[in-house]
């Protein structure tokens, strides 16, 4: 009888650090969404292609628009499979975002937001374990070199300008600057630019960088890579036009698709994975 106590409780009963009991993490993967099908379909394959052990259950979901998969659907389904801990991996490209802030506030993980939002407390009996967005990841600087490797022919005549979404809102604006800096000295190194910059959409920076290049190394090429997960209208649209009347090199590619996010995700989660294989060593 217990052989086949053991044998039912196999995938969920772990001795960790914290004790003794009925364990079982899932994974929730959140993303932005989009009306976009193909969007949406690149951040599912992407999440499809984690490597996790089989027992581990993961669901993709959006803050907004995709109906039946936002953050609520994905606490409720992880939990409807016994579930007890969740680790939340935010799929944004920078902890600036303002939706950062608000999701933490949703899901527990802090008091109250640093700004209002329209978000409520999301149901959850589950223990939450909220990972960090990409900021200045190396395995998302080699994600945006490989795209814009193409580009570049001379490096040492060459400078990148990274350029992400932004924010104008106190504190939010000073995380992207960080993030956003280093992830472009991270690139220089990467394609060994001559040198690196960065500029934000909001506020609109990319002039003042453009004018600044012009003036400074005019004989300079520079090529801009966009941080952006998917391909849509801030890199088709937006971006081409704030760069008008400049000299430039661009192609447009954002993050995805490359494999490289799943092993991102990958690498936000091994923390906890390490965990559970550590208790399974251990299991009655």
């Amino acid at each position: 009888m217990f052989v086949r106590l053991e044998a039912m409780l196999r995938d969920t009963i772990f001795f960790t650090r914290e004790g003794y009991g009925v364990v079982k993490y899932g994974i929730l993967v959140i993303s932005h969404g989009s009306r976009s099908e193909s969007w949406v379909r690149l951040v599912d394959e992407a999440v499809g292609a984690v490597q996790l052990p089989a027992e581990i259950p993961v669901f993709s979901s959006f803050l907004e628009i995709v109906e039946g998969r936002l953050i609520q659907d994905g606490i409720t389904h992880l939990e409807s499979l016994g579930v007890t801990n969740i680790v939340v991996v935010p799929l944004f490209v920078s902890s600036g975002s303002t939706h950062i802030d608000e999701i933490a506030y949703a899901l527990g993980a802090k008091k109250a937001p640093q700004l209002p939002t329209d978000m409520k407390p999301f149901a959850i009996r589950a223990r939450i374990h909220l990972t960090t967005p990409i900021d200045d990841d190396p395995v998302i600087a080699e994600i945006v070199y490989a795209k814009i490797k193409a580009l570049s022919t001379d490096p040492e005549r060459e400078t990148v300008l990274l350029v992400g979404h932004g924010s104008i809102e106190n504190g939010f604006h000073q995380r992207w600057r960080r993030g956003l800096e280093r992830l472009a000295e991270r690139l220089k190194r990467l394609g060994g630019f001559d040198e690196a910059a960065s500029a934000m959409l909001l506020p609109n920076q990319i002039p003042d960088r453009m004018e600044h290049w012009r003036k400074r190394k005019p004989e300079h090429t520079v090529i801009v890579a966009p941080l952006f997960l998917s391909e849509g209208y801030f890199t088709e649209e937006v971006i081409p036009e704030r760069l008008q009347g400049y000299s430039y090199r661009y192609n447009g590619e954002a993050l995805l698709p490359h494999s490289g996010i799943s092993r991102w995700i990958e690498r936000q989660i091994k923390p906890f994975v390490d965990k559970m294989q550590d208790g399974t060593r251990t299991r009655l």
